[in-house]
């Protein structure tokens, strides 16, 4: 509720999607448009523009899910920042909860704050796109989205948890968010495909849990359109072409020079995830011991 009531930090918390927004206006489409052509040659006959112009928007739209699956819950997160600053962290401190119960009470205020925002940038976005072409999202599919969107609130939150348990100021949490916020686009693939990068930096990207959760978003929301340009082009290439895109917009994780798939990508966010609740429920309860 105090997430919701503050216009602002709701405004705020979606910065790093809108830039990315922005940026997709200015250059980022023809950055994709330009690099899905370069790998058509000789198959222009057999795609079609529309569904080019889909897939750009598709990537758009993950690129903005993964951005505010990031964002939200951190900005959430400051209210542990500000209540220690403002020793209402005191008056919580005194109350009979135990201390596991009340980091968790932050912890799930967050979850559900991102939860909530995100699906709506799912729903509208998914709709928009819908409302300009196919994406052929079965209704399986789109029950997955959501479930993704969930995974994603949860192991944010956790991590940006570990974090501000260490800010002692609200001037020192936003300067961190400013930082964050310039940082996501690249770290999930939102600006340039993480497949552009050198191995080590591709590794250094795909062990985040959000640019984890990003490729999930590019797979179920684009999957279904990349399996219906396969079959417009019917076998011609072998399949080469659509292999190269998802090579290209990272389809798939790629550490250590591996490529991971969507079970072992899931089971790591997932054990990232529960490390990080534990840890963060040791450091509050040191944190704020019982005087």
């Amino acid at each position: 509720m105090i997430y919701f009531k503050d216009v602002q930090s709701v405004i705020f918390s979606m910065l790093a999607s809108m830039i990315v927004f922005i940026l997709y206006l200015l250059f980022l489409k023809d950055t994709f448009v330009d690099a899905i052509e370069s790998s058509m040659t000789g198959l222009e006959q057999l795609v079609k523009a529309a569904d080019i112009d889909m897939l750009a928007n598709g990537l758009l739209l993950a690129g903005i899910l993964g951005s505010a699956m990031i964002t939200v819950p951190y900005n959430c997160l400051s209210t542990i920042v500000r209540d220690r600053e403002n020793k209402i962290d005191y008056d919580i401190s005194a109350t009979p909860m135990k201390r596991w119960q009340i980091i968790l009470s932050y912890f799930t205020a967050s979850v559900i704050s991102a939860f909530l925002m995100s699906s709506v940038i799912l729903t509208v976005g998914t709709g928009i796109l819908s409302a300009q072409g196919n994406l052929y999202l079965t209704t399986g599919i789109i029950a997955s989205m959501y479930g993704i969107v969930l995974l994603g609130s949860i192991s944010a939150t956790a991590i940006f948890m570990l974090v501000v348990l260490f800010f002692h100021s609200s001037s020192a949490s936003a300067a961190f968010f400013g930082i964050l916020s310039a940082a996501t686009g690249f770290v999930i693939g939102a600006y340039i495909p993480i497949s552009q990068f050198s191995e080590g930096v591709q590794t250094f990207c795909n062990l985040f849990p959000a640019s984890c959760v990003t490729i999930l978003f590019r797979r179920a929301l684009l999957g279904g359109l990349l399996d219906h340009m396969n079959s417009d082009i019917g076998g011609v290439d072998q399949g080469l072409f659509v292999e190269r895109l998802k090579e290209i917009f990272t389809f798939q994780a790629n550490v250590f020079e591996q490529k991971v798939s969507v079970d072992w990508t899931v089971l790591y966010v997932l054990g990232f995830t529960v490390v990080c609740i534990v840890v963060m429920a040791a450091i509050y309860s040191k944190i704020y011991k019982r005087k």
